[in-house]
């Protein structure tokens, strides 16, 4: 743990990283009846009496609420709301940075999923779009698949599908380097949580050849009596080539292994792997395979990591995923979105696609524009854009 003394991590932390800016002046007694009493009450009065015009007259539709109870921080774990800030806010800065979307840090006190629901709902009428964070599973399903059904606003849980996207993507391009195509490959899945099992459903969705998943106890499938809801309905739409057993007895022969779990693999299992195979072992801050032990057994490598090529890094996709909500007004985000999201950044990457680079920069320029344009015209084409 670093010393807070004389630290420049520290120091770049104190205050906090983010703060609100007044976008109209406040020179004299003008500007302050203009901007607050009594001017304002004429636009509150024309929001009264047509609600679509919060839209126009208020930061509403450009922002959106970071909302977490701080229960499944980064690699830390439960820490709690207020040590859950830092992060909150560095959430918030890379949406300005990335997406040119204003956003709110909101760590609340409770981890009763009613609770989080019944807040958020009653906080809603202030932001434009909801973005779950760091909330453990399995409750992190329940409180979203509420909340979308509860609000007219996107609602999306990062953890889960800021992965899938990112993940996706990469693995369309490294299918592309390898010469197959995602219906040709097997993936291994280890880890069976909120980004294990939305990477595989996005998978699913993208028509990859099969998957298996696997949580602590083994290869999740019909057979097993100790599933929960959602890793029965998963049992029932992978595997269908009926592994059982444990994750090394899925590995043989498979052309990805997927980490999502933290779990180490050892190297005489990853040797069992395919040729051409793929790792992705997005554990941070230490991957389930080392990328050094990765490449003598696998022709593409991604990690969580910045230090190593082909990072599966979220930021890639939630600035742009937003921005492209937010400017149709959204009522939410479909499938179609994300797959739309997940085919804009391949595109980035394109014919340029190689071993060593699956998946773009974060600091590419094209990356949030490309993604908010493609977001933006798949809400159009589901029919839940309103703009």
């Amino acid at each position: 743990m670093t010393s807070r003394e004389d630290s420049p991590l520290f120091e770049l932390h104190e205050g906090g990283k983010i703060e609100v800016v007044a976008t109209v002046p406040l020179r004299d007694r003008d500007d302050l009846s203009l901007a607050y009493t009594p001017g304002v009450a004429d636009v509150c009065m024309a929001i009264h009496d047509d609600p679509e015009l919060v839209n126009t007259y208020t930061w509403k539709n450009s922002v959106v609420a970071v909302v977490t109870d701080g229960t499944a921080v980064l690699g830390l774990g439960d820490i709690g709301p207020e040590a859950s800030l830092p992060v909150m806010e560095g959430k918030a800065l890379l949406f300005k940075q990335f997406g040119g979307v204003d956003s709110v840090p909101i760590a609340l006190a409770t981890k009763d999923v009613d609770e989080i629901v019944d807040t958020v709902v009653r906080l809603a009428p202030s932001f434009g779009g909801i973005n779950l964070e760091d909330i453990s599973a399995p409750r992190c399903f329940e409180i979203e698949d509420r909340l979308k059904t509860a609000l007219d606003i996107p609602v999306f849980h990062d953890d889960q599908h800021g992965t899938a996207i990112v993940a996706l993507a990469a693995m369309k391009s490294a299918a592309k380097v390898t010469g197959r195509t995602l219906g040709d490959l097997r993936v291994v899945v280890s880890g069976a949580g909120a980004s294990g099992i939305a990477v595989s459903k996005i998978l699913l969705e993208a028509g990859i050849g099969d998957i298996a998943i696997a949580d602590s106890k083994g290869i999740i499938s019909s057979d097993r009596g100790d599933l929960t809801p959602i890793k029965a309905q998963m049992a029932a739409i992978t595997n269908r080539a009926g592994y059982t057993g444990s994750l090394e007895d899925a590995l043989v022969g498979a052309d990805v292994f997927l980490g999502l779990s933290a779990g180490k693999v050892d190297e005489k299992y990853v040797a069992t792997l395919a040729p051409n195979a793929m790792i992705f072992a997005m554990a941070n801050p230490d991957p389930e395979v080392h990328p050094d032990v990765a490449r003598r057994y696998a022709r593409v490598v991604a990690t969580g990591r910045s230090d190593f090529p082909n990072q599966i890094n979220n930021v890639l996709a939630f600035p742009g995923v937003f921005r492209g909500a937010l400017d149709v007004r959204a009522r939410s985000i479909t499938e179609n979105m994300k797959l739309a999201a997940a085919d804009a950044l391949c595109d980035v990457v394109g014919d340029d696609a190689r071993e060593d680079y699956v998946i773009p920069s974060v600091f590419d320029p094209r990356v949030g524009p490309s993604v908010a344009a493609a977001v933006a015209q798949a809400a159009r084409v589901d029919g839940v854009a309103r703009a």
